[in-house]
């Protein structure tokens, strides 16, 4: 059975929200999505400065199975990449939700999209 930490927030392809502060959010990649993957073996980040829209595609993973694409979760501005999974994309196989985080997104409105998931729906979708 995959982690879902209960703090965060999550959406149904697969990704999670964590909140920084009322307007900054760091996402990555669930367990679940991850172990789906398999050996995760190249990452595409989103560039920072650049605006994503909720549900629309932002950055891939790629790994020795297939190729993922990764959504943007909430709607705002890329402010921050974390740049250590150019070098070591594997990381996200065996921190999802510490090291292997992806992107912080800064928003300009002080609501989360009323669609991401609480962890027991998240549960219940990847049950």
């Amino acid at each position: 059975m995959s982690s879902v930490p209960s703090e965060l927030r999550y959406t149904k392809e697969h990704e999670w929200v964590q909140e920084l502060s009322a307007t900054r959010f760091r996402i990555g990649i669930t367990d679940f999505a991850q172990s789906a993957l398999g050996d995760i073996v190249y990452i595409q980040l989103p560039k920072v400065g650049s605006d994503v829209a909720a549900d629309k595609v932002c950055g891939e993973v790629e790994s020795t199975k297939s190729v993922s694409e990764i959504y943007a979760p909430i709607t705002g501005k890329i402010v921050l990449i974390n740049e250590k999974l150019e070098a070591n994309p594997e990381v996200i196989n065996s921190d999802p939700y510490g090291g292997g985080w992806i992107a912080e997104i800064e928003i300009s409105t002080q609501t989360l999209q009323d669609q991401l998931l609480s962890a027991q729906d998240y549960q219940n979708l990847t049950a």
